[in-house]
């Protein structure tokens, strides 16, 4: 009978671990299918050729001088996809970072179509990679459930699906800084193995984006706390509490020397000489800022990187929020944004799960390590003076899908009817949603149709329908004369839009919904006296202009192709 009873406890369990097996790959599935998909349909967004082109000079000419505002691991991790591209780059181009990325993608005999794609998929595998990170992460802190229910969150939040989707840098900061932490929380058991790795992935994190920086104290501070919980003895003593302190502030310096080699190490890859040259114009900090640039133990473009992030911090950016257009930031728009972007579901369980991390004894432990370095990032980040989309908020869909895992601790079977429901919710938002994950906004705010009335930007048109239009203009309106304005990166005529000098508009205006949202009375007087008919992707709308408005399009015009756009700003 006992034999009887343990083969069938064993047959249980190798079942159950069956299962677990399944839906972990059917949730990363799920999650390829819909990045791929996306990566292939979409056109460059307007960061992207700036990194692409960066990450094909890092290859042909171990040069560092194009995007120093960035670190380099990032376009390092872009290279490895372009280098099976064998992309033509002429080596005599002159130009910035903006016009080489054109250059590269449209006037150097590419295929951007193939090129681009060929950029995103390592941040494809990448991304899929940190959702087993967060899988590992879960299950440590609440059992193979929790672990499922994370991962669920992270398989089907649409910001991830839409940046992790992209050749830029958003997700690979968020998901290294999130591997630090994993392995600072298991370093309370193992710390000779996993503190080293953990200051590896630390250094990965700021040596992509140095938005990083803000959570590098925190981080070091948890080497503290877990070296004190790995060698802590019962009641210990003032001496003993003082060794420990001493152990902690030791392995606390060996992590952040690991950090300070991987950043300079990913300089080094690029070139190993470090030749650099200051760039003209670069922004003079004062005050503490330089103080606090000027002693950080890290390469001179990195530091010169960050002087080029403060001076766009020192600038004056314009913003949308809630349908108004405003010059300069609000402190409340990532919270705002993250409010309109994330699904209903999520948010429940983001909410219940952090509390429960908290409440219950045996996850309070852990809080530490899933809540404070995303909230000592929110905090940092509504300081900044960019309110140009939920991608600056990134770490917390990555770090909150982790903390929601704290609702399997609640033991009532209501609680757990409740959680499955809420999961499905999210499945399905996100799933209603495909392919159009960046301009997505949950049931609340009436979906992807609608987020362009709350928010513009890299929330809902970053450039990235401009193929779609092209195929659209061309099975409903081919032979119309189209004025355009376009918000990307793109170049129009390469998918064969021909857009006419606005003097002479009449029939087809197609304009990028962040470019309404941000219309001078010229623009707006066009729109308002047009008749909307169509619309791509969720980002751009096409009108119908029956006659011709003199009044409103005599004043100078530039055509599309002399329209200027930001470069690379995150």
């Amino acid at each position: 009978m006992r034999q009887a009873a343990r083969r069938a406890g064993e047959g249980l369990r190798r079942h159950r671990r069956w299962l677990f097996a399944l839906v972990v790959v059917a949730l990363l599935a799920e999650m390829a299918v819909a990045m791929v998909t996306t990566a292939v349909k979409q056109t460059p967004t307007i960061d992207e050729p700036v990194y692409v082109g960066t990450a094909e000079i890092y290859l042909q000419q171990r040069s560092l001088r194009y995007n120093p505002e960035h670190p380099p691991l990032g376009k390092l991790l872009i290279a490895s996809g372009t280098a099976f591209a064998d992309a033509h780059l002429d080596r005599a181009f002159v130009g910035d970072q903006t016009e080489l990325g054109r250059h590269l993608l449209y006037e150097s005999g590419n295929d951007p179509w193939r090129l681009m794609l060929l950029a995103r998929l390592p941040m494809i595998v990448l991304t899929l990679l940190f959702g087993l990170v967060v899988l590992a992460f879960a299950r440590d802190l609440a059992g193979p459930v929790g672990g499922l229910v994370a991962l669920g969150l992270y398989a089907f939040s649409p910001d991830i699906i839409a940046h992790g989707s992209l050749a830029t840098l958003d997700v690979p900061m968020a998901g290294f800084l999130l591997t630090s932490v994993w392995l600072l929380w298991r370093a309370r058991r193992r710390p000779r193995l996993c503190l080293p790795l953990a200051g590896g992935a630390l250094g990965a994190a700021v040596a992509t984006k140095m938005s990083a920086l803000p959570a590098v104290p925190v981080l070091l501070l948890l080497v503290v706390l877990s070296v004190c919980s790995a060698r802590r003895t019962h009641n210990p003593g003032p001496r003993e509490r003082m060794r420990l302190l001493v152990l902690g502030v030791a392995a606390a310096s060996v992590v952040a020397l690991v950090a300070i080699a991987v950043v300079w190490a990913t300089y080094l890859a690029v070139d190993p000489q470090l030749r650099w040259a200051r760039p003209e114009n670069l922004p003079v900090t004062h005050g503490l800022r330089a103080r606090v640039v000027d002693r950080l133990p890290f390469p001179e473009p990195y530091r010169d990187g960050m002087r080029i992030q403060f001076g766009f911090e020192n600038m004056t950016w314009s913003g949308f929020l809630f349908g108004r257009y405003y010059h300069g930031s609000l402190w409340y728009y990532l919270p705002a944004a993250l409010l309109i972007k994330t699904p209903l579901g999520m948010l429940a369980l983001w909410s219940t799960g952090a509390v429960a991390t908290v409440r219950v004894p045996r996850l309070r432990p852990a809080a530490p390590y899933v809540l404070v370095p995303p909230v000592v990032l929110l905090a940092a980040a509504l300081t900044g003076s960019r309110d140009l989309g939920v991608r600056y908020a990134l770490f917390m869909p990555v770090f909150l899908a982790v903390a929601a895992a704290g609702v399997t601790a609640f033991r009532r079977r209501s609680a757990h009817i409740a959680t499955a429901a809420l999961i499905l919710f999210v499945a399905v938002s996100s799933l209603r949603t495909y392919p159009y994950y960046l301009p997505y906004s949950n049931e609340a705010f009436g979906g992807p149709a609608r987020t362009h009335l709350r928010l513009h930007d890299s929330n809902v048109d970053w450039g990235q329908d401009l193929g779609r239009l092209a195929a659209r203009l061309r099975q409903r309106y081919p032979d119309e004369k189209i004025w355009l304005v376009y918000k990307g990166s793109g170049v129009p005529s390469f998918y064969g839009i021909d857009a006419s000098d606005p003097r002479e508009v009449h029939g087809l205006l197609v304009v990028s919904d962040s470019s309404i949202a941000k219309a001078d009375r010229r623009l707006a007087t066009l729109i308002n006296t047009s008749k909307r008919i169509d619309e791509v992707g969720h980002s751009i709308t096409i009108y119908r202009r029956a006659t011709r408005e003199h009044g409103a399009l005599e004043a100078k015009w530039p055509r599309r192709e002399e329209v200027p756009h930001n470069p690379s700003t995150t």
